[in-house]
Parts: structure tokens; sequence; C-alpha cells
């Protein structure tokens, strides 16, 4: 008996063991077949942004080390939730990613009075946050105050006169201007525009006054002298534009906001795949083009470790809403 038991165990085993190479094996060819087909990666917003930007410089760089074939397309509206929505309910086989901040992984659940029809927490799967970026405070050449302090007494004296314009609702530019108006204690109006770009056009028309922007959507403007910058957002100065003192550094002490873009991919895509994604994107994070050109834009490479990128993407989203639940910003 006993020794008829030894040799069931090891029958046992020896069926688990071939199980098991079975399963990587089916692991292995589902991995080295990807892509099958062209790879969405879904942008959920306005075309001309900072997401546009490092968003497509991404896609080309996984193109080359993956192969295939990696498109940008731009789906917009609803602070981001429309084009996250797509993605959400998307094949979860590799071929339909998102790019996104953190309005549609979880903000805008707070920030809207009827929530998005997907489930941030449970809805996606981080593969990498691919880039930080700081905010530039940026102001019409129009407007008569030169730096925060005079911007301050400025809405001050006028209340509901300075405007403030953001590419969308649940943007990071939008929250970073609530929690400006709540920490300096003034009355300034936003202005939700679809896309950076003709908030830009409109900041430098002087329609509008100021714009919490991202540093790579404005830092061409800023050096031909179409819009100032009055001042950094982050915690301190970025390092494109050295000689712009921070808002913390003019007054407003603490204030520290930056914004930043991750790579998801629906829930239960497989794990073989997103091993891959994982693996490219670290690479493509690394690579000297990369860093130089994110340099060069003011930003820095994020990570593509699984656990890192769960952890910064959930704090993130609980500081963003936060602000929401402190400013008292609300989207009907």
């Amino acid at each position: 008996m006993i020794a008829s038991g030894r040799i069931m165990g090891r029958v046992s085993l020896a069926v688990a063991l071939i199980a098991w190479t079975g399963l990587v094996g089916v692991s292995a060819a589902l991995a080295q077949k990807y892509p099958e087909r062209e790879v969405r990666i879904i942008n959920p917003y306005a075309p001309g942004g900072s997401a546009d930007i490092t968003g497509r410089l991404l896609a080309q760089k996984l193109a080359e080390i993956i192969g295939g074939q990696f498109i940008v397309e731009n789906r917009a509206g609803a602070g981001g939730s429309i084009g996250a929505e797509a993605v959400a309910k998307a094949s979860p086989d590799g071929h339909t990613l998102l790019y996104s901040a953190a309005g549609p992984l979880g903000v805008n659940h707070k920030l809207f009075s009827r929530a998005p029809a997907y489930e941030p927490a449970t809805d996606f799967t981080p593969i990498a946050v691919v880039v930080k970026t700081p905010l530039v405070l940026a102001a019409t050449p129009k407007l008569p105050a030169k730096n925060v302090k005079e911007l301050i007494e400025l809405a001050r004296k006028e209340p509901g006169k300075v405007n403030f314009g953001s590419p969308g609702i649940g943007s990071a530019p939008h929250l970073t201007g609530e929690m400006f108006k709540s920490m300096a204690k003034i009355d300034i109006a936003h202005v939700p525009y679809k896309g950076t770009g003709p908030a830009m056009a409109d900041l430098v028309g002087g329609h509008i006054q100021i714009m919490f922007d991202l540093l790579p959507a404005s830092i061409q403007q800023i050096k031909t002298g179409t819009i100032k910058a009055l001042a950094s957002a982050g915690a301190k100065r970025a390092t494109a534009l050295p000689e712009v003192p921070t808002v913390s550094e003019q007054g407003l002490t603490g204030f520290d906001t930056s914004t930043w873009f991750a790579l998801v991919a629906p829930a239960n895509t497989p794990k073989p795949i997103l091993a891959r994604l994982r693996s490219a994107a670290a690479q493509a994070l690394k690579s000297d083009d990369v860093v130089k050109r994110f340099a060069e834009l003011g930003s820095e490479p994020g990570t593509a470790d699984e656990k890192e990128a769960r952890v910064f993407i959930k704090t993130e989203v609980d500081k963003w809403t936060e602000v929401v639940r402190i400013s008292g910003a609300k989207v009907d």
C-alpha cells in the first residue's frame, strides 16, 4: 500500500509537471505572438497636449522594441472618462491600452455628479507610470501681474474677473487651479476647453488671463514670449525653467503639484502580455533618446515596476480626490 501510494504520488507529480510545462509553453507562445494586429493606445484627451507628445514617443519606442504597430488614438470627452470607458470595456488582449492621468483613473468618480460607467480600481491593470511632468503657472502677456503675489492682489481687488483656463474638467490643470484658488483664498473663474490647443490660443490672445499648464505643452510659447511664466507649480523649480520660482517660494507655502501619465490595460489581460509590455516599457524609459527628450520637456521617466506603479497611482488618485473634496469642485 505504501509503495502504491508512492507510485500514485509520483504519477500526480508528473501530471502536474506536464500541466505546468504546458501552461508555460502556452504563455510563452502567447507573449511571442503578441501583437497579432495593430495596438491602439487611447489618449482620452484632445490632440495637442502633453499626453500626445509623450504618448506618441512611447508608442514609437514600444513598436521598435516589441515590433508591430502601436498608434495613439485621441478619444476625448467627459474629462477623459469617455476614452477610459472604451478601454475598460475593450477585449483584454493587449491590443487596446489607455494612456491617462489621474482624472479617468479615479478622480472623475468624485468630481462628476454622475460617475463614469466603469470602476478604475478593478477595471484596469497598470503597466507603467511613463512620465512625471511639472506644471507651470502661465499668464497672458497682457496680464499686469508679474508674479504670484501681484496675481493674488489683482484677484482680490477684482473678485471673479480673473479667469483660469484648462484643457478640460477634471484635468490636472483644472484641479491645480482649484487648489490655487482655495489656498490663496481668491475668487477666480474656471474656463474649461476641449483640449490644450484652444486653451493656449485664448491665453496667448488674452481671452483668459492665466492657466496652469503642463510644461511640455507650453515651454515653447514661454521661450518665445507669447505667454509668460509666473511660477513653477511643483515643490522645486523646473529644470527646464530654473529662473522661474515656485508658487511655494512666492508665498503659498506647501503648494506642490505636478502631473503624470500612466499606461494601463483592461483588467484580465493575460499576464504574459502584461509582462512583455512592462519589459518593453522599462526598456523604453531607460533609452537615451527618451530620457533626453523628456528632459528637454522638463519631465522625467516614471517606472514600469508593477508594485511601484500601483502604489504611485493610488497615492496620486487619493491626493487629487482630496483636492476635489477641499475645493468643493463638482461637475453636474
